[in-house]
């Protein structure tokens, strides 16, 4: 029975080793210049010129919410459409009352200015 593991604990030891491999590789043979420009911190291509704890604008937080609603609409729709031929026609409706839902959502979100960024 463990020998059908076999395959999967290859391909798991050959990743691994190649990985490694290649980690080694880039650490031998890259350069080494090190400089004081390099070696400073650095946030997003900018200096950090305020206080790791400053307060954050609500809009970035409301952005990522709306990317995660938006973008989790695709993991129901590929379940669905694998097995569209078998659940028929109120299936069809039932995904084209959520997508109505979501594009409503969307036209609320983009009509309050949510999308907009100043």
């Amino acid at each position: 029975m463990l020998a059908e593991y076999w395959p999967v604990l290859l391909f798991i030891g050959v990743a691994t080793g190649l990985g490694l491999v290649l980690l080694a590789v880039g650490l031998l043979a890259g350069p080494r210049r090190p400089e004081a420009e390099k070696l400073a911190p650095y946030e997003c291509g900018f200096e950090a010129f305020e206080d790791a704890r400053m307060r954050f604008d609500v809009r970035y937080y409301l952005l990522a919410i709306l990317f995660i609603i938006f973008d989790l609409e695709i993991a129901f729709l590929f379940p669905w459409a694998v097995v569209f031929q078998q659940i028929g026609m109120i299936a069809l409706i039932e995904m084209a009352l959520f997508l109505l839902l979501l594009v409503i959502g969307f036209a609320y979100v983009w009509k309050k200015g949510a999308l907009e960024w100043e």
